[in-house]
């Protein structure tokens, strides 16, 4: 049925939440050993499928699952927005007071959400999954996998083997505020860390795909880098941008004015006219990257501060949801 109505009256432990995207083949397999696996758990779980635009069978596939079982709910989203838009649209269906996040592809293994699960009744409200043994092309996943992780963890300080796992498991109010864009799927931790949660990390199974290639390859690392220089910024000066772009303008501002200074003790005891030195261009472009870099931060305290006054909208649209319920 094509509805919404009732989603939210029944108590949920568990929503499963799995961002699709071309997977026809792998997403009903997929779900057969979710249900094995999770009817042998003493809890309530939902499934959560979102097709990202898929332009293959997926959605035929997805829907018939939903049709005949009440746990599974599907998102049609209009077009293929991405991993990180896909999986958020999933955050916001989630009722479970866990969701955990994993592939279409049938890599993730779904006997690997128990251990999750039991590692987050140790107290962590994060719990990150690690592909010890990848079952991936070593020169265009494996290798720029490795590289970009020691990046990110030397940089944002979340001591992680595998931040580009996406099987992870988080406690319902670690994302219930969260807000992602481009790449920053992969960074949910570091925010997650930065608000006071504890995070984990598990060695997790890693399987090869059973059908299809992968939509990903190293042509996301230089997106994920870019992301990465983002998260750092927001990290240190997200609640007041004007003090970073202020320490650069005021570093400006004090080497024009050295500068200056060097310009006019050359003119009067140096025996040099203005224009036989670089200085006073040097004055010039201190003084408007020094004044920029405040104007700068004055944007970017508005613009910071128009984003926490305005949290209604969707990066994404939905086309339809159907659910068996």
């Amino acid at each position: 049925m094509d509805s919404s109505e009732g989603r939210h009256i029944e108590k949920i432990d568990l929503s499963i939440t799995i961002p699709v995207h071309d997977e026809q083949d792998n997403v009903e397999p997929l779900y057969e050993e979710l249900v094995e696996v999770l009817e042998g758990q003493p809890l309530r779980f939902e499934i959560i499928f979102v097709n990202d635009g898929s332009r293959d069978a997926s959605a035929t596939v997805l829907d018939g699952l939903a049709n005949r079982d009440r746990r599974v709910t599907v998102v049609h989203l209009m077009r293929n927005y991405g991993q990180t838009t896909a999986m958020m649209a999933g955050f916001d269906q989630a009722r479970g007071d866990v969701v955990v996040v994993m592939d279409g592809d049938s890599q993730n293994d779904p006997a690997d959400i128990p251990r999750l699960l039991d590692k987050m009744n140790e107290g962590y409200t994060v719990v990150s999954g690690w592909r010890k043994i990848r079952k991936d092309a070593f020169v265009t996943k494996v290798m720029p996998s490795k590289v970009a992780n020691r990046i990110i963890s030397l940089v944002t300080g979340v001591r992680l083997h595998d931040h580009g796992c996406s099987l992870k498991a988080y406690h319902r109010t670690v994302i219930r505020d969260l807000k992602l864009y481009g790449e920053m799927h992969r960074f949910i931790p570091v925010f997650s860390e930065g608000g006071g949660a504890r995070v984990g990390e598990i060695v997790v199974n890693h399987r090869p795909r059973r059908s299809g290639a992968s939509k990903y390859g190293i042509s996301r690392v230089l997106p994920v880098l870019l992301d990465l220089f983002l998260v750092r910024f927001m990290q240190r000066h997200m609640q007041h941008p004007i003090h970073f772009f202020g320490r650069f303008g005021v570093v400006n501002m004090l080497l024009a004015a050295l500068s200056f200074a060097l310009m006019v003790y050359y003119k009067f005891w140096g025996g040099k006219t203005f224009i036989e030195t670089p200085l006073p261009t040097l004055t010039v472009l201190f003084i408007l990257m020094g004044s920029m870099a405040f104007l700068l931060g004055i944007v970017a305290e508005l613009v910071i501060r128009t984003y926490y006054e305005s949290q209604q909208k969707k990066p994404y649209r939905i086309d339809r949801i159907v659910s068996g319920r």
